[in-house]
């Protein structure tokens, strides 16, 4: 039987509207922007018509993406993304090949946007214009033709190469499936963003569209209430990125969204950032958990003023001791994946031995069978490489990662990667479910790693 998350969900309801939904004021300032520099390039598309002598002109403008399908969340850094096609007849530019078109746009949007602080960029598959605030604006640039025998447009992205391609596919699709989960699929989204984007120094996250389509594939909307169904969805999606990191469009055939290198790594960032912080919503699941405990976790997971402050109220309230001089927390969790290639060619085998408490040193499995699987606190654990495959030279590293709303009120998260050699000695100091990774790394390739769960009970 299914274990209860505790019910926070009146919490996370005030969250998710309050904090995540980007207000309907600027929903509109965002449509604004992208109306004046459709404008901006109209305009500057007679001037430079005018001095080469062409009769180029946008045929068509459509909003596409996070604005179109209103999955834009709340940012301290106001960096939106407005994605807006433009299309032009393909009569019209003749054999102009797809960069060439692209750099007719940025000279026609640099004419009318000499007030910016950088020119348009022309990027493989759009034009960006950037706003000091933090937007930008993606021109996505298409060509269109009329195909008489099936009475439609065909439409031609200009990436690396004039590449068939639905304008409106995306969008019309997302409606369809929004709308078929009674508006679940656009939560979840939402809020698998708003945890993308909830630390500064993570680099290199997956953007909306792949998101999206995992979202929508794996979305577990048997759930109403939306902490359940955020959160079970985002283990669905974790399960999926083990095996398989690729994201195909739902539309035009199907084209890889994760083509490149850079894109696997991102997918990758996802899915080990997104299982480290499912990892410390486990105390959801005890019978022991508190409202404390849950706030606190949930502050972990998005680590968002709103939760934090949520924490200090409970908190204060409460009349059992609390650890209130530490409210805010350093994450310091590394992945081995952002330090090194993962290629496990080879094995590694870790003993763990605990021992204190007038205990003699035994092995972890029978400390846990003996003591209701849970530690003690104050006992000491000795980890030690024992047994590998991998032919020396090479070098150890060691991970240890305190889980839980403990380790957060004590800003003991560690998750740091260091080299410590063959051993390394810890002790159970507060509870959660802790865990300890050992990486064998040679010629700057981590070849093999193993991972010993250290759950340590209540005082």
């Amino acid at each position: 039987m299914e274990k209860e998350m505790y019910d926070l969900s009146s919490k996370f309801n005030t969250f998710y509207n309050s904090h995540v939904v980007l207000p309907q004021a600027d929903q509109d300032g965002l449509y604004h922007k992208k109306d004046l520099n459709v404008q901006r390039l109209k305009d500057g598309l007679i001037e430079y018509n005018e001095e080469n002598g062409t009769t180029y002109s946008v045929e068509e403008v459509c909003v596409q993406g996070s604005v179109a399908i209103s999955t834009v969340v709340q940012n301290e850094d106001s960096d939106y993304d407005i994605d807006v096609a433009v299309v032009f007849s393909k009569d019209a530019l003749g054999d102009k090949g797809a960069r060439a078109t692209r750099n007719i746009v940025a000279d026609a949007l640099q004419r009318k946007t000499k007030q910016f602080n950088a020119d348009p960029e022309v990027k493989t598959s759009c034009v960006r214009i950037k706003y000091a605030e933090g937007y930008h604006i993606d021109f996505a640039i298409y060509r269109r033709s009329y195909d008489a025998l099936n009475n439609c447009w065909i439409y031609e992205h200009a990436g690396s190469d004039w590449t068939e391609r639905e304008l409106n596919g995306l969008t019309e699709w997302f409606k369809a499936q929004n709308s078929a989960s009674n508006g679940k699929l656009r939560k979840v989204i939402r809020l698998s963003k708003m945890f993308c984007k909830s630390r500064d120094f993570w680099k290199n996250m997956p953007s909306g569209l792949p998101q999206t389509v995992l979202c929508d594939d794996k979305l577990q909307d048997t759930y109403d209430r939306t902490d359940e169904l955020f959160y079970y969805t985002m283990k669905e999606i974790v399960n999926r990125l083990e095996s398989d990191t690729s994201v195909s469009a739902p539309v035009d055939d199907g084209r890889d969204l994760t083509p490149r290198k850079s894109d696997t790594q991102k997918m990758t960032n996802w899915k080990n950032r997104l299982k480290s912080k499912l990892e410390d919503l486990d105390v959801l699941f005890k019978d022991s958990c508190t409202k404390d405990d849950a706030l606190q976790a949930w502050y972990g997971f998005f680590n968002h003023d709103f939760w934090n402050e949520q924490v200090v109220e409970s908190s204060s309230y409460s009349l059992k001791p609390v650890f209130k001089s530490v409210r805010s927390f350093v994450d310091t969790e590394q992945f081995i994946d952002d330090l090194y290639p993962v290629n496990p060619y080879y094995y590694c085998r870790v003993s763990c031995e605990v021992s204190g408490n007038g205990w003699r040193p035994k092995p972890l499995s029978e400390f846990l069978s003996l003591l209701k699987h849970f530690l003690p606190h104050n006992f000491e654990i000795k980890c030690m490489m024992v047994d590998t495959n991998c032919p020396q030279p090479y070098k150890i590293f060691w991970k240890v990662k305190n889980v839980g709303p403990e380790a957060e009120r004590r800003n003991q998260l560690r998750g740091q990667i260091v080299e410590k050699g063959a051993s390394i000695v810890e002790h159970s100091n507060f509870f959660g479910n802790h865990y300890i990774e050992c990486y064998i790394i040679k010629n700057e390739v981590c070849v093999a790693k193993t991972r010993i769960d250290i759950p340590i009970g209540r005082g």
